[in-house]
């Protein structure tokens, strides 16, 4: 190798090889202090853009649980309500069976019948009193079904003795039912499903002490059909009663929470809550009196029915709150194998970055050193000018 004084090659190659040891250095203690692998665009171009989607869905569902646990509090509040319109109601009730009886007199009636109407007003207190963050939850939450509906109004004929929705949007909703081919046929237009109920009938009714269920999910509505005897003010389907009737569905407020990552409605777990005031359609108790033995005996019946009602009304609730916590259970299991996926694109694998640093740091001071060992070589030039 030439002696040369002005091109220190040695001293430009150790410096080079000093500049990349110094690179990779801090790199390696970015990477350190940070815990992650991918600090900027250059670390990983393909892998950022993975991680980005992967961490806004994650920021989505733990959103996501958040909402589900709110939703169970707030049934939590409007099923605690239920509890007290119930025992209120069994009160009414024993009040309702000692007035049918002759032990008392009109004027002892009297003072039962103020206690009933004072339990009466109770009930509608509570249920416009139920709230949860300024929401009225028991006078009507969530989109309702409208009592225009014929299915209802007809149902001597229709056969139909409650109409449910979950998810189902407002509007108007008609049936088809041909008859003679076990189909069904709902729909708004829009959104239509068609069921098969001849399996479920006995010929093409209804069996006798029976009901059938005509659910219709993909619409968001589901429909109980009597048969002979179940009710007194119900007639019994037979196949084709259907055909022409209509659900009217009711705009109403709140009753949607968002539990899953997207706009979808498979995402979204629509909650409805009748109208429980005694004063309203769905107990139907205010003409309820205990003020004389006959209204007394007929008003026993009317307790008994918004009883059943009050109690299938939680029981929904109760099943609203178990399908949230399903949703939860499901959604923190989906976050953690999200998070695994995006960890292991961002984050540091610290055994093998201590271990790249603590190389780099060797050879950044092994570089250090022979740089300054080249640059004393050119010094020997001076030993040939003596």
């Amino acid at each position: 190798m030439p002696l040369r004084v002005n091109s220190n090659i040695a001293a430009i190659n150790s410096r080079r090889h000093l500049n990349a040891n110094n690179r990779i250095l801090g790199i390696k203690l970015e990477r350190l202090a940070s815990g992650l692998r991918v600090n900027r665009a250059s670390d990983d171009a393909a892998g950022l853009a993975v991680r980005e989607g992967f961490r806004a869905e994650i920021s989505g569902l733990k959103v996501n649980v958040s909402n589900a646990e709110q939703a169970t509090n707030l049934i939590q509040v409007a099923e605690g309500s239920l509890n007290e319109v119930n025992a209120i109601l069994i009160r009414m009730r024993e009040l309702s069976v000692q007035s049918s009886s002759s032990t008392i007199t009109d004027e002892n009636r009297e003072a039962t019948q103020a206690e009933f109407t004072q339990l009466s007003t109770e009930i509608d207190r509570i249920a416009q009193a139920t709230s949860y963050n300024q929401q009225t939850l028991l006078t009507g939450f969530g989109n309702q079904v409208d009592g225009a509906s014929t299915a209802v109004t007809a149902s001597n004929t229709s056969g139909v003795t409650s109409i449910k929705i979950s998810g189902a949007a407002a509007g108007t909703y008609t049936f088809v039912d041909a008859g003679n081919d076990g189909e069904v046929t709902l729909g708004n237009g829009t959104v239509t499903q068609t069921i098969r109920l001849a399996t479920m009938l006995d010929g093409s009714d209804v069996a006798t002490g029976t009901q059938v269920v005509a659910n219709f999910d993909r619409v968001g509505a589901q429909v109980t059909l009597a048969g002979a005897s179940v009710s007194n003010a119900t007639g019994a389907y037979t196949d084709g009663d259907l055909d022409g009737q209509t659900i009217i569905i009711a705009e109403g407020t709140g009753g949607s929470f968002q539990v899953g990552p997207t706009d979808r409605a498979y995402n979204r777990i629509e909650v409805n809550v009748s109208d429980m005031r005694a004063s309203g359609d769905t107990l139907n108790l205010q003409t309820a009196s205990v003020a004389t033995i006959s209204s007394a005996r007929s008003t026993i019946t009317a307790i008994d029915q918004a009883i059943t009602r009050v109690s299938q009304e939680r029981g929904d609730l109760g099943a609203f709150q178990n399908r949230l916590g399903f949703a939860i259970a499901y959604t923190e299991n989906e976050i953690e194998n999200l998070q695994a996926s995006e960890a292991s694109i961002s984050d540091a694998d610290i055994a093998s970055e201590v271990t790249d640093f603590t190389r780099a740091q060797i050879l950044s001071q092994a570089a250090t050193a022979m740089l300054a060992q080249a640059n004393v070589m050119p010094q020997n030039a001076l030993a040939l000018l003596q």
